[in-house]
C-alpha cells in the first residue's frame, strides 16, 4: 500500500513546487482598477510577491483605513517566508498585512508597521496614486496581471494576461 501512496504524493510535491516557483524570475506587472482608475504595479520578485501574484486576477471588496490607506482582505493568507519583521510603507507601495490578512495600498506615507510585508509599488506619481486610491465608501478593486505587449505600445507596452496562461 505505501508505494501506492507514495506515488500520488511525490507528484502532489513537485507539482505544488512548480506552482510556487513558476513566476520566479518574471516580471510580475500588475494592473489596478479602483474608483474609476486604472493604475499598472510592478510585484517584488519575493516569495510573498510571488504568492500574491498567484492569486491574480482578483476582485476585492475595499475600504478605507486609518486615512492612509485602502484595505481588502484577500481570499487566503500569504506566505510570509524571508519576509522581513516589518516594513516602513510609503504611498504607491502594495503591502500585505499578515496579522489580519488583508491586502493594503498606501495612499500616505505610514511608520514602521511590524507585520507589514511589501508585495509591490504603484507606478505614478505619487499624488496620483494617492488620489486614485482614496476612497470614501467602500468599493471594489480588481487586479489583473499584466504581460508585455510586443505590439503597438498601446495599454503603456502591457496588455491583461488571459486566464489560459496563469
Amino acid at each position: 500500500m505505501l508505494p501506492t501512496i507514495r506515488q500520488p504524493l511525490i507528484l502532489l510535491l513537485l507539482l505544488g513546487s512548480f506552482v510556487a516557483h513558476q513566476t520566479r524570475g518574471e516580471t510580475m506587472n500588475i494592473q489596478l482598477e479602483i474608483n474609476g482608475h486604472r493604475l499598472q504595479a510592478s510585484l517584488d520578485d519575493t516569495p510573498s510577491g510571488r504568492d500574491f501574484y498567484a492569486l491574480l486576477p482578483l476582485t476585492l471588496s475595499v475600504e478605507a483605513y486609518a486615512d492612509t490607506e485602502t484595505i481588502g482582505y484577500l481570499p487566503r493568507q500569504l506566505t510570509t517566508q524571508g519576509a522581513p519583521a516589518g516594513v516602513d510603507p510609503q504611498v504607491g507601495d502594495i503591502s500585505y498585512y499578515a496579522p489580519w490578512g488583508n491586502l493594503a495600498l498606501f495612499h500616505h506615507d505610514f511608520g514602521y508597521s511590524k507585520g507589514l510585508i511589501r508585495l509591490g509599488h504603484i507606478k505614478g506619481a505619487p499624488e496620483v496614486i494617492s488620489r486614485a486610491l482614496r476612497i470614501e465608501s467602500p468599493t471594489t478593486l480588481t487586479l489583473i496581471p499584466l504581460t508585455a505587449d510586443s505590439g503597438s505600445g498601446a495599454g503603456q507596452g502591457f496588455k491583461p494576461l488571459s486566464k489560459e496562461k496563469i
